[in-house]
């Protein structure tokens, strides 16, 4: 691993760790009335393509850290949606 991989996996990093609070924050209060939807699933599809880059481009941190964060993001858009209805 070179000194250009480690800067991308502790970007990557980084962003996907930002998502944790908010997840949790949402768990623990179950309210979502304040966090769009459309937000989030921008941003799920955006990683979806980061992925794809990552998987064209065999970019091993970019296809690691998004994986990450896709499976974060996609767990808040469940939280959003579930307790929307509520």
């Amino acid at each position: 691993m070179n000194y250009i991989d480690i800067i991308g996996l502790t970007a990557g990093t980084c962003i996907t760790l930002s998502t944790i609070p908010q997840i949790l924050k949402v768990w623990k209060t179950k309210k979502v009335k304040e966090i769009s939807l459309k937000m989030f699933a921008t941003l799920t599809f955006g990683i979806v393509m980061w992925i794809v880059y990552g998987i064209l481009k065999n970019d091993f941190p970019i296809i690691i850290t998004n994986s990450i964060s896709l499976v974060l993001n996609l767990i808040m858009v469940y939280f959003i949606i579930y307790y929307e209805k509520e």
